[in-house]
């Protein structure tokens, strides 16, 4: 059986005149260059430059939340009665994030091949994970696609809303605790030598916060390169062993589960992503064992990522879902309450649904009123450093005042 050849299209760009003798440019797809001077030709277009468009040296990166645009889209088109090839090729033409044109025209292209939908998917696992894929293929088998590209579009929307809110919250006490830091440094590097030379013609002893100051300046100032390398290889090191380490992982998990404040957040978060995509899987079709596969990736904490497969393997032995929740020791009494509820009165989708809506709630309230306490709290820490800084400076010069 001989091998289909794919011919890969490029982009170019050209500059010429049309039929009515006047200028015009534009963007073209083609294979190579002749078959695209060929195309304006027959357009009627006296070519006068043609050259292949580069592509940038970083590639735009697709976010999630392009996804759950691009899924949406989908959802109404397919809902219209819009063939899905014909869907990936709308997306892509209209959309102006390059990635995403050559990743929605490849999965075009292999869906006209007679590939499914899912299997076609299931080549880009970094940006459709086995959740949406998983859904996808449900769709097919059920010829639902669309009412369930909906609810993964409704899915993956209030998943990035949640994830945006708690990112939000962590990110203003970083911002300030990073000002802080680099107004110090520029302080004890630019500022505190000008004093210690004022202060060296001086005969007085000086006071004890203005001599440690001056120490620590004198100490930045000597050992900068070292300090700031240890600093950075430090944050590298933490980073790549996070990513690389299993166990490293588990213990930043559980220790961000345990930090105040933002430890109750994540505990919520966690949960809540938890019922909601269990309850968007069973609602779905997909059994409460291979559901439970993709809800462990879901959770964002590896604690829990656990807890699922815990949770899968008891319930593949026949234990209820409640009971293996409880042997977790992660799950809230209410949670788990609200389960046992669900799988007697066979509305476990009802109930987890439930469960998700309320502690979504419990996030957005918990972010909002913390926001509201650490900014007072922020600003005071930074204040008293930053004071602190500044008294040391002015206390010799207050000293030399009052004994004169």
């Amino acid at each position: 059986m001989a091998k289909r050849q794919k011919n890969k299209t490029s982009v170019f760009l050209w500059i010429g005149v049309n039929t009515l003798g006047q200028p015009a440019q534009g963007e073209l797809e083609a294979t190579n260059v002749q078959r695209a001077r060929a195309a304006l030709r027959q357009q009627g277009i006296r070519v006068k430059r043609l050259r292949k468009k580069s592509k940038p040296l970083i590639p735009k990166r697709i976010k999630p939340k392009d996804i759950s645009i691009a899924t949406r889209q989908l959802a109404t088109m397919l809902s219209a009665g819009i063939p899905i090839a014909s869907s990936y090729a709308a997306i892509a033409k209209g959309s102006d994030h390059e990635t995403i044109q050559e990743v929605f025209k490849a999965i075009q292209t292999e869906v006209e091949a007679g590939t499914n939908l899912s299997l076609a998917l299931k080549r880009y696992p970094r940006l459709f994970d086995e959740l949406y894929t998983n859904l996808v293929a449900v769709g097919e088998r059920s010829g639902n696609l669309d009412n369930l590209m909906e609810k993964i579009a409704d899915y993956m929307e209030n998943h990035e809303e949640i994830k945006a809110k708690i990112k939000g919250a962590m990110f203003y006490p970083a911002a300030v605790i990073a000002v802080a830091f680099i107004v110090t440094t520029l302080l004890l590097l630019f500022v505190i030598p000008q004093f210690e030379d004022l202060f060296s013609s001086f005969d007085a002893s000086l006071p004890a916060l203005t001599g440690a100051l001056i120490a620590m300046s004198r100490g930045l100032r000597d050992h900068f390169l070292l300090i700031f390398g240890g600093i950075i290889a430090s944050i590298v090191f933490i980073v790549i062993s996070y990513r690389r380490s299993e166990k490293m992982q588990r213990g930043v998990d559980r220790l961000s589960l345990r930090m105040p404040i933002f430890g109750e957040i994540l505990r919520k978060a966690a949960v809540s992503r938890y019922a909601r995509t269990l309850a968007t899987m069973f609602g779905s079709g997909v059994p409460l064992v291979e559901s439970l596969d993709s809800v462990a990736g879901a959770t964002g904490n590896s604690l829990y990522s656990d807890a699922c497969s815990n949770i899968r393997e008891a319930v593949s032995t026949g234990r209820s879902l409640s009971a293996s929740m409880a042997d977790t020791g992660l799950f809230p009494a209410m949670v788990i309450q609200m389960t046992s509820t669900g799988e007697e009165s066979g509305a476990i989708e009802d109930m987890l649904n439930k469960v998700a809506d309320f502690y979504e709630r419990e996030v957005r309230e918990a972010v909002d009123n913390m926001s509201k306490l650490i900014e007072p709290l922020l600003m005071v820490v930074l204040g008293g450093i930053v004071g602190t800084l500044v008294i040391g400076m002015y206390l010799p010069i207050f000293k030399m005042a009052s004994v004169i």
